[in-house]
């Protein structure tokens, strides 16, 4: 499989292993990795929970968009935020050099990943619950997704071998 010079990006909910999947995947493959959760902090100086808990769930999906639409690079891996499908500005242009992979996982799989999640930096509502996030977001994923990874029962390294096998030849 090659990529040529286009990027891999990678969407799904919090605890997917968009990053974990993705660092792997970028090693396989011999390509970068980018974070951009980490990325968002570093612009803003400021953990995602902080920007979360002092302005809100939009600024950080604010913030999120702007750090997206910046990014001008090929041959990555991209892992994204959970958020990052609620930008239609976003994701155009993620796709337009990229592929872009949902790492498909269960409610229940989320929740026995990421524990108690209002320590994650999590963008929802104040009133929304995980499961009504999980829905609103699952729709999201796969209408942006060029390739859907069911992660259930698999491994990181199975997971890993799963994304390559699904990329275009």
């Amino acid at each position: 499989m090659t990529t040529g010079r286009r990027n891999l990006v990678f969407i799904g909910m919090p605890g997917s292993g968009k990053s974990t999947v993705g660092v792997l995947v970028a090693k396989r493959l011999g390509l970068g990795f980018i974070d951009t959760d980490l990325l968002i902090q570093e612009q803003a100086g400021r953990t995602l929970q902080e920007i979360v808990d002092q302005d809100g769930y939009l600024a950080l999906r604010r913030i999120e968009e702007q750090v997206l639409l910046a990014l001008e690079v090929e041959g990555q891996v991209i892992s994204t935020g959970g958020s990052a499908v609620y930008s239609e500005a976003a994701m155009t242009h993620l796709r337009q050099k990229g592929t872009v992979v949902f790492l498909d996982i269960s409610l229940d799989e989320v929740r026995r990943r990421i524990g108690n999640y209002s320590l994650r930096g999590i963008s929802r509502r104040p009133d929304q619950s995980l499961e009504a996030l999980f829905e609103e977001r699952f729709a999201l994923y796969t209408r942006y997704a060029d390739l859907t990874i069911k992660g259930h029962g698999l491994n990181l390294e199975q997971a890993c071998q799963a994304v390559i096998d699904g990329l275009p030849q």
